[in-house]
């Protein structure tokens, strides 16, 4: 059966989904030529994300073989120690930077909305714009290779190492400028799917009803969300650090190199399941389907996910238990990484009942997927050996941990990521894959993987350190390397296998039939490939797996039978449902291509490169085109012109997004001030760190920092909030005059707050350069300002659309939204003064 066809569909039937679809593909299209870089259709945006990381991928890869060849002789002079560590550097940032996470979050935009029922994601230009930061943040980063400053100080840049004074040339700067662009991606792709999951499902698809893959990436989205920012605030730290002397890690001007270790493990071991949930969502949605039965264990598996995600939390400590910790935080730290094994093992478990129920098909997808299970299942058994503190000292630093981080990142993604690709590949393309080289490629990689990473663990039992550059003869560890080598080489040509089948795959592949696996998933009623709308009518889900349910909803949806099914209107439309029982809410109408993500992302990296190249002329540059650019961004949102309520379909009328009170930009500020209050938290921590931990607090001559004017500013910000709430109860009952009245009596108000931040930097008794203490309080109060700054300008927003006419009662999200922020923002500055002003009279 060719692809776009469904079983059992007659002519008429036929003619009438052809007709909807062209006229759905006229709203939903790609352009051709140089316009395609303003599509913000995920479909596109999700390829982009998966192609680029698997090119990082390859460059990562290339950079393993190299730091192979070198080790797999002693006293080898292939690389130089410089050039050793710099590939040393790059390999591991690129693995976890540039390929697992992005490309996981392509996987994910691209079959979210697929298997949920809905038409796009919530904001596919956020979506669009996370992809150029991450592009462009990746090519910041690998130009360091071009201008030779490539970082050089281990992916994990600990200080002092990564400092100015061992590290004095740009190479950590492109790091930590370079990641945390990207990670803004990061971030944005983490709000992204949470609202998508959270208010994009189809009508009937409950909680209850989600498929699972949601709920790993729902629990993913908020630990990307509330993980990221600490390693965010610890790249601007220590860049503040290197680039004016702020002695945040300085021991000898009261700061910790321990505070960056906290940092980037509150973020880094949250990320190996940030990495790993993904994957396990996909193994979790294959296992079904080669079963041929519905996962064992349902609420097992949710309960599962979610209980993994909390505890990663907890145990970043586990990667510091050398640092002199004391015995009882070591104890802590200790059971609960132990523990952490026990959701993990419940899904192993789950997935192992599930085909033993069922009659699995040993395809190439499913062969990933058994090769998944045994690999993780052996590093999961290390990570349990690790998490004990006493054999934790003994191979700390050695090979033992480089096997056993393989064995979890690679075992435990990597697979599951081509099984997945295998699985889904021909809805993507609507062609099939080669079943012996998918099967070449399983097999040259399985094998050499575990050439390559088993006999690891004993080579750091034997003492190799993981950051050995060269090594004498006489060690034992010589045949070791060697084996090694050649596992990683197998592994290499398993990775050409693939590649050369991806390329057969599009060229010569056979056109795949209509869900040739049988699935039960929604995504498997689209044609083959996947159009861009996803679905000409939105459907009403009633089981968990409706194509097993009901096997005719694929023609149903094709000929117009659910919701928004009419595409007279020309809008790209999908529906608002509600959180738990997913009620439709209300219409959203997303934006067509543009190409302010892309304008947008180029301010920002305008920002980024004036940072790195310390030419800070171009900083404020660069931020008076990003206000623009989301001003641009923000103004046609709430067309004057759109009607307040319009037809569903099935029955159904409903008001759009604009006129919801909790529509989709409620979620976007919501989740914002989350990720936000996670980089402050992060602040505040590193606040009370230093003041608990640093040999040298509190600093020398430490007096009270003036507080009277600091308390009439805070209390003029607070009376600020009380007059933004004022100012939204008189837009409720149309008064535009009180509106404005109270927004400019806010602003003031909030201006005297900034001013009173001002006047207490110029008295402090400490300068950022002289002492940690007032590095951080200088870093506390700028960023109480840049947020009063955020809110006024977000005020002044206001102003200018309700002077045109775009504010008015009937739609009152903007404001709503806007008052949230500015309420956060009093809170804020509020917890600051608290801990800048009252705290240390108790320390």
């Amino acid at each position: 059966m060719m692809g776009g066809e469904h079983p059992g569909q007659g002519a008429p039937e036929a003619s009438r989904a052809e007709q909807l679809h062209r006229r759905f593909e006229k709203i939903w299209g790609t352009p051709p030529g140089l316009a395609q870089l303003s599509v913000v259709n995920h479909s596109n945006v999700s390829r982009r994300f998966i192609i680029t990381g698997f090119v990082f991928f390859l460059l990562g890869g290339l950079q393993a073989m190299l730091l192979r060849t070198h080790l797999a002789r002693p006293n080898n002079d292939f690389l130089d120690h410089e050039v050793y560590n710099q590939l040393f550097t790059m390999h591991g940032t690129t693995m976890m930077f540039l390929f697992a996470v992005p490309v996981l979050e392509g996987i994910a935009f691209y079959l979210l909305p697929k298997m949920i029922g809905s038409r796009d994601m919530l904001y596919p230009r956020l979506s669009a714009y996370g992809y150029w930061c991450y592009l462009f943040g990746g090519i910041l980063l690998y130009s360091s290779f071009v201008v030779g400053s490539v970082p050089d100080a281990g992916w994990f840049m600990y200080v002092p190492l990564a400092s100015s004074e061992y590290t004095p040339g740009l190479n950590s700067d492109f790091w930590l400028l370079g990641i945390t662009f990207v990670e803004i991606s990061a971030v944005s792709a983490g709000i992204e799917l949470v609202a998508t999951i959270l208010k994009a499902r189809a009508p009937g698809m409950g909680v209850n009803r989600m498929p699972l893959f949601a709920w790993y990436m729902l629990v993913t989205g908020f630990m990307i969300i509330l993980g990221f920012p600490p390693l965010i605030l610890g790249s601007i730290l220590l860049e503040l650090e290197r680039a004016f002397g702020w002695p945040f890690f300085m021991v000898g001007q009261g700061g910790d190199p321990l505070l960056w270790q906290h940092l980037f493990w509150l973020f880094g071991h949250p990320e190996v399941y940030i990495i790993f949930l993904p994957a396990a969502g996909i193994v979790t949605m294959a296992v079904a389907t080669f079963a041929r039965h519905p996962v064992v264990g349902y609420s097992w598996v949710v309960l599962a996910v979610v209980a993994t995600g909390f505890i990663s939390f907890m145990i970043w400590v586990h990667h510091m238990y050398t640092v002199g910790l004391p015995q009882v935080a070591q104890g802590f730290f200790s059971a609960a990484s132990m523990g952490v094994a026990i959701p993990s093992g419940i899904q192993v478990f789950v997935w192992i009942a599930t085909l033993w129920l069922g009659r699995a098909q040993m395809r190439v997808p499913m062969l990933f997927l058994m090769g998944f299970l045994f690999i993780f299942v052996l590093g999961g058994l290390t990570g349990v050996m690790l998490a004990l503190a006493s054999f934790d000292w003994q191979v700390h630093d050695t090979h033992f941990v480089v096997a056993h981080l393989h064995y979890v990142l690679i075992g435990g993604m990597l697979f599951p990521f081509f099984a997945g690709l295998y699985y889904w590949l021909p809805l993507m393309s609507g062609r099939e894959y080669s079943e012996l080289f998918g099967r070449l490629a399983f097999w040259l990689l399985f094998i050499g993987f575990n050439i390559t990473f088993l006999p690891m663990h004993l080579i750091g039992m034997l003492g190799m350190t993981r950051r050995t550059y060269t090594y004498p003869e006489g060690l034992g560890w010589e045949i070791i390397n060697l084996i090694s080598t050649v596992g990683g080489f197998l592994m290499a040509a398993g990775v050409a296998a693939f590649v050369m089948d991806l390329y057969l795959h599009y060229r010569f592949g056979q056109r795949a039939t209509a869900n040739g696996w049988g699935a039960g998933t929604l995504e498997w009623s689209l044609r083959h490939p996947a159009p861009s709308y996803n679905f000409i009518s939105l459907p009403q889900i009633r089981d968990r797996y409706p194509l097993w349910q009901n096997p005719k909803l694929p023609q149903e949806l094709a000929q117009g039978q659910g919701f928004l099914a009419d595409p007279g209107r020309g809008e790209r439309e999908t529906l608002g449902t509600s959180m738990l029982d997913a009620k439709p809410e209300y219409v959203v109408r997303l934006p067509r291509n543009t190409y302010l993500p892309l304008l947008l992302a180029l301010a920002t990296a305008l920002l980024f490169v004036g940072l790195l190249i310390k030419q800070y002329w171009l900083v404020p540059m660069a931020a008076v085109l990003m206000v623009a650019g989301v001003w641009c961004w923000l103004w046609d949102r709430g067309i004057k012109q759109a009607p307040l309520v319009v037809d569903a379909g099935q029955g159904l009328t409903l008001p759009l997004q604009y006129s919801h009170p909790r529509g989709p930009g409620w979620w976007a500020m919501g989740l914002s001030i989350l990720a936000d209050l996670s980089l402050y938290g992060s602040l505040l921590f590193g606040y009370l760190f230093l003041w608990t931990v640093a040999p040298a607090w509190p600093p020398p001559d430490f007096g009270a920092l003036p507080w009277l004017v600091p308390s009439l500013g805070l209390g003029g910000l607070i009376l600020s909030s009380v007059a933004m709430g004022w100012a939204g109860r008189q837009l409720r009952v149309g008064s535009l005059p009180r509106l404005r009245l109270g927004y400019g009596l806010a602003i003031l108000l909030a201006l005297a707050y900034g001013v009173s931040q001002v006047l207490l930097l110029r008295d402090a008794p400490y300068g950022p350069q002289q002492h940690a203490y007032g590095a951080i309080l200088h870093a506390l109060v700028g960023c109480h300002l840049l947020h009063v700054g955020l809110v006024v300008l977000m005020a002044c927003f206001i102003l200018a659309r309700s002077a045109y006419g775009y504010v008015v009662s009937d739609k009152p999200m903007e404001v709503t939204n806007v008052s949230l922020f500015w309420h956060y923002v009093v809170l804020q500055c509020l917890v600051g003064y608290v801990a800048l002003h009252l705290l240390p009279l108790l320390m």
